[in-house]
């Protein structure tokens, strides 16, 4: 009997009355160690994350349903687990509901053994609007709670991916950096908004891409607070127009104020794209956007225009990383790649984990 009450007392851990899972206990205590370079990802549910790269890994954020068997695995690696945090902004401008939000979050985030909690709200805010200042009181209010509740715990925000109001996101970039741990920066769907022609485009162009970064460092945001997020999928595009230089006109889908967007197209993951490229044109380049791309007809006969990120693409991202001294790199999301026994598309999967670190 003695034994028995030993073990539970065991099992019970400082997160209120809920019971490790884990097979060793101080699994479930909270990750707060830190490493040189932050490597950040998305998972969506699933089993794929046992055939990650767990020796980069340092968080995932879990936007699929909560798995025991990932925490412990995870928190066995090293790495973080947090949950995704999303809320209606116009809910939160009320203190009171925004006080009841966070402290949901956290009493989940202990029940579950997790490590903080990745904000992602993605909605459209006005400068100066009651919603501007609550959510940045959202992210102040979110961190001071986490970290006064779970110790080295982290807090971290998915930003567009530039400050400039894209997708109407006008958010108080500067003081969202200075309350959070981390931003992460969603450089992907920039195509999201098309003011001139419609037409077919790289997700991440690189330049475009680039001069973003440039523009967050510019407002004097500490570069060890930008993750970069990069796309391991594409956009399939169906040309209702293929003009002879090669250019895909694209059906008018508009999107927050612009005739145009990338919603015209269908998202693919990198694991689909790679099986496709080989009934297709064959892998081409465009050396203006610094992104691959391939034609192919679908069976009705129409043809597409297939634009993606490969390790070439991601690699001259990664440089960027280390040159401007980021705190690290992430994508959307972990769970596309093609994990399976098949050698092509194991050695695909390691070249796109291996292309976040440069070349």
């Amino acid at each position: 009997m003695l034994a028995v009450l030993a073990l539970v007392s065991v099992l019970v851990v400082v997160s209120g009355s809920s019971v490790c899972p884990c097979e060793r206990p101080e699994l479930c205590q909270p990750i707060g160690a830190e490493r040189e370079l932050e490597v950040f990802v998305f998972d969506v549910g699933g089993k794929q994350w046992k055939s990650y790269n767990w020796t980069v890994v340092t968080t995932v954020a879990a936007f699929g349903k909560f798995d025991a068997e990932l925490m412990c695995y995870a928190h066995s690696k090293g790495a973080r687990l947090v949950l995704k945090g999303d809320v209606p902004i116009s809910s939160i401008v009320d203190r009171a509901n925004r006080t009841a939000w966070i402290t949901k979050q956290v009493n989940l985030a202990k029940s579950q053994f997790m490590d903080g909690i990745n904000i992602d709200v993605e909605q459209a805010v006005d400068e100066g609007s009651p919603e501007y200042f609550a959510l940045t009181d959202l992210v102040r209010e979110t961190t001071e709670a986490f970290h006064r509740e779970i110790p080295g715990s982290q807090v971290s925000f998915d930003v567009a991916w530039s400050p400039n109001c894209i997708d109407k996101r006008c958010y108080d970039y500067i003081s969202i950096a200075k309350y959070s741990d981390l931003l992460f920066v969603m450089s992907y769907d920039e195509q999201s908004q098309i003011p001139g022609d419609c037409i077919a485009m790289a997700n991440a162009p690189l330049n475009q891409t680039l001069k973003a970064y440039d523009d967050y460092l510019a407002l004097n945001i500490d570069p060890k607070k930008i993750v970069m997020g990069v796309p391991w999928y594409g956009y399939d595009y169906p040309c209702v127009n293929l003009s002879q230089e090669g250019i895909c006109y694209i059906p008018k889908v508009p999107f927050r104020g612009a005739p145009c967007s990338d919603a015209a197209g269908k998202q693919k993951p990198y694991r689909w794209i790679m099986k496709q490229l080989g009934s297709s044109s064959g892998r081409k380049w465009d050396d203006e956007q610094k992104a691959p791309y391939f034609y192919y007809k679908d069976q009705a006969g129409q043809t597409h225009q297939l634009w993606y990120d490969d390790p070439q693409s991601i690699c001259a991202k990664a440089n960027y990383v280390t040159s401007k001294g980021l705190r690290g790199i992430g994508m959307w999301n972990g769970n596309i790649l093609d994990y399976s026994d098949d050698p092509v598309a194991q050695q695909q999967t390691t070249q796109m984990w291996n292309a976040l670190f440069g070349c």
